[in-house]
């Protein structure tokens, strides 16, 4: 049996580490510093995501923004169609209010996945502002929702599948492209 392979690799490794360095500095730049932001993750690639960022913005600032984990299963508006949703703990151990607020997630494409984490996020206060980074914008969204800052816009077609690879959740840092499979589905 022939093994799968993707149809593109857009990022490898030192891509999205320059990716996110650059995303690191740009979030920075326009918070006029590192005080008073923390970094949200959606999970699941989201959160590694978001430790590497703030890792990169403590090296830069020499201060490390708090982080914490959002799981939006329960948000989703596609919540009553899946029989049993994989369920996380939402880890935000800090106040939100008044807090610059930086959501970050793997891929960004319909919106609608970040619209159930911004209805998530409003659950545990009033932050100061919520901006959005994400690895990956694909384009193709059904909801006016915008990334403030991305690694790498990736023009795809509804039937590609662009995935994210995040150590240590995969075996390596990658963003591919792949032929969507026939009985594949969903949107982020």
């Amino acid at each position: 049996m022939e093994q799968a392979t993707p149809k593109a690799v857009i990022m490898d490794e030192q891509a999205m580490d320059r990716a996110l360095t650059r995303v690191a500095h740009e979030i920075i730049e326009h918070n006029e510093g590192a005080d008073g932001i923390a970094l949200v993750g959606v999970l699941r690639r989201g959160v590694p995501l978001a430790e590497r960022l703030a890792e990169k913005i403590y090296a830069i600032e020499g201060k490390k923004p708090q982080i914490g984990e959002l799981d939006i299963s329960f948000y989703r508006d596609d919540y009553s169609s899946h029989i049993a949703p994989v369920l996380h703990a939402t880890k935000i151990m800090f106040p939100i209010d008044g807090v610059d607020v930086v959501l970050v997630d793997d891929v960004l494409y319909t919106g609608r996945t970040i619209r159930a984490a911004l209805d998530a996020l409003m659950d545990f206060g009033r932050a100061k502002s919520v901006q959005l980074a994400v690895m990956v914008d694909r384009g193709h969204r059904e909801l006016p929702i915008r990334a403030d800052y991305v690694g790498k816009n990736v023009p795809s077609s509804h039937e590609e599948d662009v995935r994210v690879s995040v150590k240590p959740l995969d075996e390596k840092d990658s963003v591919e492209i792949w032929e969507r499979s026939k009985s594949a589905g969903g949107a982020k």
